[in-house]
């Protein structure tokens, strides 16, 4: 088992359901009634009850399933930070991964991508930091096999995410948006101690 598996598979059996049936189009529905509703109106006017009666459920439903608004905000933004595509493939480990931690600094650092990242953390459960986590890794690990393939020396994953992820996200969190030169130093410096 990886470490990311036993990170995963840490996770309670309710954090790990992949709902299929009813619950997949309640969740479904449920996520889009929230996005719809943060794109109408302000954060601090939206409501399970908004919430529910714009997916066409009871608001018990929504407790049930999530417990607090601040889950489900939780839940809507790692559904939208989870990654729709492989990294781009650039040629070499090191211009993969400097092309994807630029890409990863500018969608994080957005309106949009702070929000999202609030919503992450301002839950009660870690479980969505940590799936938002996994994300990264598994975007990563595609880089380091794609390098390995082509015969390239390739840092650790973990390595990766403390000395380019790690300073991007505190910047974003504490800072401001990371520069695309302070991006490419990371980059250049983890592969650098590599070789």
């Amino acid at each position: 088992m990886s470490k990311g598996e036993s990170r995963v598979a840490g996770m309670t059996a309710k954090e790990n359901l992949r709902p299929g049936g009813r619950s997949a189009r309640v969740q479904a529905s449920v996520h889009k009634a929230v996005r719809e509703l943060m794109a109408e109106m302000s954060r601090a006017d939206v409501t399970i009850p908004l919430i529910a009666g714009k997916a066409g459920v009871t608001p018990s439903t929504i407790y049930r399933r999530w417990g607090d608004l601040q889950e489900l905000l939780a839940d809507v933004a790692v559904d939208r930070l989870r990654p729709d595509m492989q990294p781009i493939d650039a040629g070499s480990g090191k211009a993969d991964l400097e092309t994807w931690a630029e890409q990863y600094a500018e969608e994080m650092s957005s309106g949009p991508g702070r929000e999202m990242i609030r919503d992450v953390l301002a839950a009660q459960a870690g479980a969505n930091a940590c799936k938002c986590s996994e994300y990264t890794r598994q975007q990563i690990d595609v880089i380091a096999e794609r390098a390995r393939a082509r015969g390239e020396t390739f840092p650790d994953v973990e390595r990766v995410m403390d000395q380019v992820v790690a300073p991007i996200m505190y910047r974003i969190l504490f800072g401001d948006v990371p520069a695309t030169k302070r991006v490419r130093d990371l980059v250049a410096r983890v592969i650098s101690t590599t070789d």
